[in-house]
């Protein structure tokens, strides 16, 4: 190969793996749906259920959750019949996370106030990639069923 052979295939291929970087936004896309938090029965604590979707090309984690309505808001999985805190949970690539009732869901606990049917309780998501999402999470009857 002479010199003017190998500068043009340099060129072509450095051309060429630009273009695949530039060829698509892969960063998380987050989209939050059917949030809601049945009235809870005390004044100490509360779950929140909704379903996170991400139409993004990456993947992405769920790392906090904060709100002025609890002391302590945490995020929880069910193992077996146990729940256990978790650090994160993951948000699939072109996928969704949900919590639902006896899965994955968020704890409140210490209430500053007893959220009662009809109010609307404000979260914000805090995700390890995506920008934070500011979910309206209104308080249904303490035994909601949601549609599927």
């Amino acid at each position: 190969m002479n010199r003017r052979t190998s500068l043009a295939a340099a060129l072509t291929l450095t051309a060429g793996l630009t273009l695949a970087g530039c060829g698509g936004d892969s960063a998380p896309k987050i989209e939050v749906t059917g949030a809601y938090m049945p009235q809870p029965v005390t004044d100490q604590m509360a779950g929140a259920y909704f379903t996170v979707k991400n139409n993004g090309d990456s993947a992405d984690k769920l790392t906090s959750v904060t709100t002025n309505l609890a002391k302590d808001i945490s995020i929880h999985k069910t193992v077996g019949s146990k729940m256990e805190r978790v650090k994160s949970l993951t948000v699939p690539a072109n996928g969704t996370l949900r919590l639902s009732h006896g899965g994955n869901h968020l704890m409140f606990m210490g209430l500053k106030s007893k959220p009662t049917k009809g109010d609307v309780v404000t979260v914000t998501l805090h995700f390890a990639t995506a920008d934070p999402v500011r979910v309206a999470v209104p308080v249904k009857a303490a035994d909601y069923q949601p549609k599927h």
